[in-house]
């Protein structure tokens, strides 16, 4: 798994948000569409793209598009 891709595939959960905005530094929460209906997506997509399971309090713990892709391959 590569950040890029997971880059991409994270940025695919938005509709408002224009794709070459999100870096492996953004700060997803910060976003003007992030709301508990969009964590509740990345964690559907994270479950379905990658065979992994996060909860919420993985959410709460990241900042970055990393901090998350981070936990994501440490579960692999």
């Amino acid at each position: 798994m590569e950040l890029n891709q997971f880059i991409e595939n994270f940025a695919s959960q938005f509709e408002e948000t224009d794709a070459c905005e999100f870096t492996a530094d953004t700060v997803f929460k910060g976003l003007g569409e992030w709301s508990s209906l969009m964590a509740l997506s990345i964690i559907a997509m994270i479950d379905e793209e990658y065979d992994v399971r996060i909860k919420g309090d993985d959410i709460r713990t990241a900042s970055t598009v990393e901090d998350l892709y981070n936990i994501v391959i440490s579960r692999k």
